[in-house]
């Protein structure tokens, strides 16, 4: 799957992942391959991912994610170093 982390002021990330967890406003999930379009709120929290580097992650504060046709985009309000 492609994500792409975004701010309004710079792209944070953009590559191949086999998962990612996200701390939408409703409580945490996960996306794996082939997962159906979704559209949902992020709360303040942690959006982890799975990388042939290994696991990474990024603290976000708030924001949207869209996952459609194993493409991942997240538009984050702001990531905290």
């Amino acid at each position: 799957m492609k994500l792409e982390i975004v701010t309004p002021e710079k792209k944070v990330f953009q590559g191949e992942v086999s998962e990612a967890s996200f701390p939408g406003a409703d409580g945490s999930f996960q996306v794996l391959n082939n997962h159906a379009p979704i559209v949902s709120a992020l709360a303040k929290g942690a959006v982890s991912f799975t990388t042939a580097e290994g696991k990474q992650s990024f603290i976000v504060d708030g924001g949207v994610v869209e996952v459609k046709d194993n493409v991942i985009v997240v538009l984050a309000e702001k990531v905290i170093d």
